[in-house]
């Protein structure tokens, strides 16, 4: 048995040493107002991961459609997509392709407080998020631009990518220890939990400064992030919504937020006077 080991090594050397080789480090976007400029490493490219992004948020609509649970209320969708109208040209500060995306924006009856943007424009908002926090427009474009800042900064690729190199290294390991594919998946799930969980945290402060900026730029008053923000935290309870689950802490999440709403405040009131 120990001399697997070795050979697990070696092939697991090779494979992440290909697997880096391979990368794109790119910057996704313009820093804008905000400043993001973080440099990522991609191992997928933007296109295989569009395609998967579609194929899936057809499968997701399709369901909810099954459920009785699509764009229920005509009035709620006509207000969320009006929100997504204003905000989607104010893509093009941070990436001059982004306006011309195939975006999709539908509502989703559920309960659950959330709300989502795939790669390549694709998003969804829940009912839930909207009764139970009562949500202005405002506050509502504060989540909108969030979600639409994480599909500009590339964060799914992204993320795709490290847990595509990550399987490449335990596919190797765990043919070469002969590991079966229960014990394959819980230790994908214990790498997801300890690597990925930190970068996650830099994905939401990246995505709520990128999204003030874009809501100020469509004429929301960014400062809404805030009051959305304590909003989310005052239903949280024993099981807080599915948008603080990776956030940074409430105390620096809102100190960033104020402190960004304000650098961004200029393009709001330049907006509300065109």
């Amino acid at each position: 048995m120990s001399k697997r080991f070795p050979a697990a090594r070696t092939a697991l050397a090779l494979t992440l040493l290909v697997a880096l080789a391979s990368c794109e480090t790119v910057q996704t976007t313009e820093p804008g107002a905000v400043g993001v400029e973080r440099k990522q490493s991609f191992l997928l490219s933007a296109a295989e991961v569009d395609k998967s992004a579609a194929l899936a948020y057809q499968q997701m609509m399709k369901k909810a459609a099954g459920k009785n649970a699509l764009n229920q209320d005509a009035a709620q969708v006509a207000r969320v997509r009006m929100i997504s109208q204003r905000l989607i040209p104010a893509t093009a500060s941070f990436r001059p392709d982004a306006p011309k995306w195939a975006w999709e924006v539908n509502v989703i009856t559920s309960p659950e407080v959330n709300a989502w943007c795939m790669p390549g424009g694709r998003m969804a908002v829940y009912t839930g998020l909207i009764e139970k926090l009562k949500v202005t427009d405002d506050e509502l474009a504060a989540v909108m631009g969030h979600e639409i800042a994480h599909a500009l900064r590339e964060h799914g690729r992204e993320r795709a990518s490290q847990a595509y190199a990550q399987a490449l290294g335990l596919s190797v390991v765990g043919a070469a220890l002969g590991l079966g594919q229960g014990s394959m998946q819980l230790a994908q799930i214990v790498t997801d939990v300890t690597f990925n969980l930190p970068n996650s945290r830099e994905h939401e402060i990246e995505a709520d400064r990128v999204g003030v900026e874009l809501a100020a730029r469509a004429g929301y008053d960014p400062r809404a992030a805030v009051t959305l923000w304590q909003k989310m935290g005052q239903v949280g309870g024993e099981a807080p919504p599915q948008f603080l689950s990776t956030h940074p802490s409430p105390q620096n999440r809102q100190s960033d937020l104020t402190s960004y709403a304000a650098k961004v405040m200029p393009l709001y009131e330049a907006a509300r006077k065109r």
